[in-house]
């Protein structure tokens, strides 16, 4: 394996999350069939989908579901594009505090946090872009955070072909939160390392990276 002096670490740009597809309208105008799916669900919750304020809900409601779950429409390939590139670096390259907003599968609520992500090139480096990008395309699906974790590292092992990659993810569980176990402020971690990260002082580096205070760029 390849020496690693030191890592350099990249904050996502802003913090804000990098949205991939754009709002949640049907093509050609057309009225989403979730719409009665809302109305009824409404009616069954004891409202009356009449009055002013519940009247556009269904169109809201629809049109914001078909945003949240925009990833499973979102392509990799075409996402990463052309930006990989050769270049003599073998430290690693770490982007951490990649903002992301998702919805647990098992009770349609959001759970919500930070990314980070680390890797060692071999060879080829991937434009730092795409990084965040990768993530908001897992997020923006109904998911699980730990096999959200593992998918971001899978596919960037996959198209990078690095000697190895880590991911840590820090979120709060509204399911968690705000009903069942009422548990406030009680953050999930999940972590995937891949190939060198796997070994002590790779791993070592990364959590540095990840938990220093580098402080405004």
């Amino acid at each position: 394996m390849r020496a690693m002096k030191r890592g350099r670490s990249r904050p996502a740009d802003g913090g804000e999350p990098v949205a991939i597809c754009p709002g949640g309208d049907e093509p050609g105008g057309k009225k989403d069939a979730l719409e009665p799916l809302v109305c009824r669900m409404l009616g069954l919750l004891g409202e009356d989908i009449e009055r002013e304020g519940l009247r556009q809900t269904p169109t809201r409601v629809a049109k914001a579901l078909r945003e949240l779950t925009c990833g499973y429409k979102a392509n990799i390939d075409r996402i990463v594009n052309s930006a990989l590139f050769r270049v003599e670096y073998n430290e690693m390259v770490c982007v951490r505090d990649i903002t992301f907003f998702s919805m647990c599968e098992h009770h349609l609520l959001p759970f919500f946090g930070k990314v980070h992500v680390a890797y060692v090139p071999d060879g080829r480096v991937i434009g730092l872009s795409k990084i965040p990008r990768i993530v908001e395309v897992f997020a923006r699906r109904l998911q699980l955070q730990e096999r959200m974790t593992g998918q971001i590292a899978n596919v960037l092992q996959e198209k990078l072909k690095p000697l190895g990659v880590g991911v840590i993810i820090e979120a709060r569980h509204l399911c968690m939160e705000m009903r069942g176990a009422h548990s406030i402020l009680s953050p999930t971690v999940t972590s995937t390392l891949l190939g060198c990260f796997q070994k002590d002082a790779t791993r070592k580096e990364f959590l540095n990276l990840v938990h220093s205070n580098l402080g405004a760029v």
